[in-house]
């Protein structure tokens, strides 16, 4: 490992001590606590939504939510090592066929809806057959 990957590592492992980040893709429904900063006080404000896009690799990593809040599709993009990010949490997985799904926003209602994918391997199957 070259030198810049192994101080890249170090930083990652000190940014996530203490917090767990699931393995999520594009099509997942995610939830991100986000420390909010309001004058003196912060809070934590959870923004649950879609997950549209992942990009960049090592500490530069983010990745795109997007929600409908009340009729309009709203995207917000989250550095993925970042501290303003205080939780992640997959609610469901989606099953998709693409990386970055981008084709959501031309899309209403039903239309929109990405299905879930079914966890489980070959014993589901079998015990399913029986």
């Amino acid at each position: 490992m070259n030198l810049l990957k192994q101080i890249e590592q170090e930083q990652i492992e000190k940014l996530t001590a203490g917090k767990e980040i699931p393995d999520f893709g594009p099509g997942d429904t995610v939830i991100v606590n986000v420390k909010v900063v309001e004058g003196e006080r912060s809070r934590l404000q959870a923004y649950e939504g879609v997950c549209i896009a992942r990009s960049g690799g090592g500490i530069n990593q983010s990745f795109t939510v997007r929600k409908i809040s009340y009729g309009e599709g709203v995207e917000r993009v989250f550095p993925l090592y970042a501290p303003m990010v205080d939780s992640i949490k997959v609610v469901r997985r989606g099953k998709v066929r693409r990386a970055k799904l981008y084709y959501l926003r031309g899309l209403r209602g039903k239309k929109a809806r990405i299905s879930e994918k079914q966890e489980g391997g070959a014993e589901s199957g079998a015990k399913a057959a029986e």
